[in-house]
């Protein structure tokens, strides 16, 4: 089905009832949120785009779908059905997409990407390539490293960067460097600094972290500006290394944590789990980053996608779902509960319109499909207690009333009222006596302007405050098996590509593979 084109400016006053519109002109067809249900989705082997059946069975969500030329094919999506639809009921809507999409018009999703106007989701993370070049040759790479000689050279990353700075209405703010392994790059270290000196606030990178446990090279990244390092870090003994990427390495993370403690820099841990592999250490990743909170924001888990010719009993067995993984976070752990201490990534939105209504500034909305991640915020304490904000924060409450908020906030003559209304708001849904200890109310503000501005010590700005912010994610990125165009269409994981366009992430690495294309065209250049 092909997007609907506005036809007339006049048209905005059908949108409330016919649906949203982007700012590129385009209908946003509603994410729908009940069992059983159509979406599009693809054959995994031809690519052509198919219609796809959701529904329940036996407790769980799953895919089927029938390419007249290759036969039916059936997929997990979910194991628990009560998670998934728990998600949707967190979903507050869509974005408005860009200004500025490229005119994608004649194809149809997810062939006419670059983004196109009928994207509705801002770029809340951009990734930039910078070589196909790796140190390491793991089997499950989505990004097939090493298969290429592509490397752009620094003017063109410079060029990608003032794609994403030229979003409109939402220049990205955050940046990842992403490869094959990007420390590989030549001029990894300048090109750090050109993100910074373009005004991005936000900048990381996706890393083995090989050349990371040098001290020295650490220290020069972080002066360049580098932020954050999107650690890959797979277990907690060399077994699971060997198995996932054919080298022992755990004493190399364990010396890429003291390099960045050194120099100042941050890390997520970012575990590829491959069920029957390392699932088993979420709880020993868990507390191993507790061992070194000062230098630990989080962790970001992503189950394996699938690529090649996956037989149906073999991805029955691997298959790990993002209920999966709140089920064995919380069965290791003990710190959660698996249904009702997790939450969709897209929570955010009401908070940012609510901010953009308020400022009058429009900020990137976070707007993703709420299948397409999950997560939870923990409350860590001095002695490493933790506790979800899920337990003394009614949060999809509190999101409920800064919804409503934002009408009255846009139309509000004085600001001023509508932040105090706000304020009274996370105060009425605050529960003290549910909170950990020594944290009130003041002290949970306080802390979570911390986490807003990314001050994560417990020492200099926010000496004294009791509590921290830790959060855990997980990612469920999609291969060409359980393929949702309802979820691509909302992406906000982003690729600024060397031929000029921007992909979401799910049409970069699967589905269609944009990859290949923009590679290519660079390397055989």
């Amino acid at each position: 089905m092909a997007p609907w084109k506005r036809s007339a400016p006049g048209a905005a006053a059908d949108a409330e009832v016919e649906g949203r519109y982007t700012l590129g002109g385009e209908k946003v067809l509603p994410v729908r949120t009940t069992l059983p249900k159509e979406t599009r989705s693809l054959c995994p082997d031809c690519l052509k785009t198919v219609p796809a059946g959701l529904y329940e069975e036996k407790g769980r969500v799953m895919m089927r779908k029938r390419c007249p030329d290759h036969g039916t094919f059936t997929d997990l999506i979910f194991s628990d059905v009560e998670m998934y639809l728990r998600l949707e009921k967190w979903n507050f809507g869509d974005g408005e997409g860009f200004a500025n999409p490229v005119d994608g018009m004649g194809k149809e999703c997810p062939d006419r990407c670059g983004i196109c106007g009928s994207h509705s989701t801002h770029t809340s993370l951009a990734n930039i390539d910078l070589t196909g070049r790796c140190n390491l040759s793991c089997a499950v790479c989505f990004a097939d490293a090493n298969r290429n000689s592509f490397e752009p050279s620094f003017e063109q990353v410079a060029e990608m960067l003032r794609r994403l700075r030229a979003q409109r209405p939402a220049p990205a703010f955050a940046v990842q460097f992403t490869g094959g392994e990007p420390t590989l790059h030549p001029r990894f270290l300048e090109i750090v600094a050109c993100a910074r000196k373009m005004g991005f606030s936000h900048i990381q990178a996706a890393t083995n972290g090989i050349r990371f446990a040098d001290p020295d090279f650490a220290r020069k990244a972080r002066d360049a500006g580098l932020h954050y390092l999107y650690l890959q870090m797979d277990g907690t003994t060399d077994d699971v290394f060997l198995k996932l990427r054919g080298k022992a390495l755990l004493d190399t993370k364990l010396r890429v944590i003291e390099s960045a403690r050194k120099a100042g820099l941050r890390i997520i841990f970012v575990p590829t789990i491959v069920k029957g592999v390392n699932e088993h250490q979420i709880g020993d990743l868990c507390r191993l980053a507790f061992d070194h909170l000062d230098v630990l924001s989080g962790i970001s888990f992503q189950p394996m996608t699938f690529t090649g010719r996956y037989p149906e009993s073999e991805r029955g067995k691997l298959r790990f779902t993002l209920s999966d993984l709140s089920l064995e976070f919380s069965r290791q752990t003990g710190l959660t509960h698996p249904l009702e201490d997790w939450f969709p990534l897209n929570s955010a939105v009401p908070l940012v319109r609510y901010a953009g209504a308020v400022t009058g500034n429009v900020a990137v909305n976070h707007a993703c499909h709420p299948h397409c991640g999950l997560m939870t915020l923990l409350f860590v304490g001095r002695n490493r207690e933790a506790i979800p904000i899920t337990r003394f924060l009614d949060l999809r409450g509190l999101l409920g009333e800064v919804e409503r908020l934002t009408g009255s906030a846009r139309t509000s003559r004085v600001k001023s009222l509508s932040k105090i209304r706000a304020l009274q708001a996370f105060y009425r849904f605050f529960q003290e006596d549910r909170a950990p200890d020594g944290l009130t109310f003041l002290g949970f503000l306080k802390t979570l302007d911390g986490f807003a501005e990314k001050k994560y010590s417990w020492d200099g700005k926010y000496d004294g405050h009791t509590y921290k912010t830790f959060y855990v994610l997980g990612m469920h990125f999609m291969d060409a098996y359980n393929y949702d165009l309802e979820r691509v269409s909302r992406c906000g994981v982003h690729y600024s590509a060397p031929d000029g366009r921007i992909y979401p992430f799910c049409t970069y690495n699967s589905g269609p593979v944009h990859r290949h294309r923009a590679e290519n065209s660079i390397a055989s250049s």
